[in-house]
């Protein structure tokens, strides 16, 4: 999902939509919904690439992607964000989901076990509950052609922002991050959203058999911690830790968060 406060397609993965950095071990994003891979991982990429191969491809519908001609699943995200990697070089690599990609990470390592190093999920679910069943609509709403690209960006300034990030700002400061909200949402946001009515991975979670870290941001109120205690329940191995901050990671604590994703993935050789 949004994270500033700041799919198979038919043919392969532009080139020119797949970030590429650093040397070293690989490291695949999986990005949010409503969002890309500058928007969710933007302030720690550099920080993860001094050590590692960072690929971060946009899904179908966010950067210079179209969306493909029929709907989006989870499993053309999870195909799409591998053969991404597969067409930038890097054959293996660890995987970083954050919020909604969290689910396609978990797909991905079920789909291509023989690829996926290990997974870190941060801010994430495993399906989605009735409340937030109840924001993705909201959101959906307020997103719908014609609605008020203002109060969408007030809605999801509330939920993805930490409480005590959000008390430390401005007026001046929350009126800038509503107008970069107001004008950047993706173009595919609503097909990416679509895709909360048949996410659930719960099956998925006992057939992972890689290091495993599930980051909780605790103060998260769109995507609640209850979803991480779930992640790190269901998935054997699991490690849990947790930020104190609101959904949006990277703009609230990104040096703590890269921190959190290096020393996981340097444990496990990753």
């Amino acid at each position: 999902m949004v994270a500033n406060i700041s799919l198979m397609t038919s043919t392969p993965p532009s080139r020119k939509s797949v970030l590429v950095r650093g040397s070293g071990p690989g490291l695949l994003l999986a990005h949010g919904a409503g969002s890309d891979i500058e928007d969710s991982f933007g302030p720690v990429i550099e920080n993860l690439a001094a050590r590692r191969t960072v690929v971060g491809p946009d899904y179908p519908g966010s950067g210079d992607n179209p969306l493909p001609d029929v709907p989006l699943t989870l499993d053309m995200l999870a195909d799409h964000i591998v053969e991404s990697a597969v067409q930038s070089g890097v054959h293996s690599f660890a995987i970083s989901g954050f919020s909604m990609g969290t689910t396609v990470a978990v797909r991905a390592a079920v789909r291509h076990p023989e690829r996926v190093t290990a997974l870190v999920l941060s801010a994430g679910f495993a399906r989605r509950n009735a409340r937030l069943k109840l924001a993705v609509d909201t959101w959906r709403a307020l997103g719908a052609p014609g609605g008020d690209g203002r109060v969408l960006a007030s809605y999801l300034s509330l939920l993805v922002g930490g409480t005590r990030w959000l008390d430390a700002r401005s007026e001046g400061e929350i009126g800038e991050q509503l107008e970069l909200f107001a004008a950047g949402m993706p173009p595919g946001t609503d097909a990416q959203l679509a895709l909360f009515d048949e996410l659930d991975v719960r099956a998925d979670l006992a057939r992972i058999d890689v290091p495993v870290l599930v980051v909780s941001p605790s103060g998260d109120l769109l995507v609640t911690p209850l979803h991480s205690r779930e992640l790190a329940e269901g998935i054997p191995g699991a490690r849990l830790a947790t930020l104190d901050c609101g959904h949006a990671i990277a703009a609230e604590l990104p040096a703590e968060w890269a921190a959190l994703i290096d020393g996981f993935l340097s444990s496990v050789g990753g």
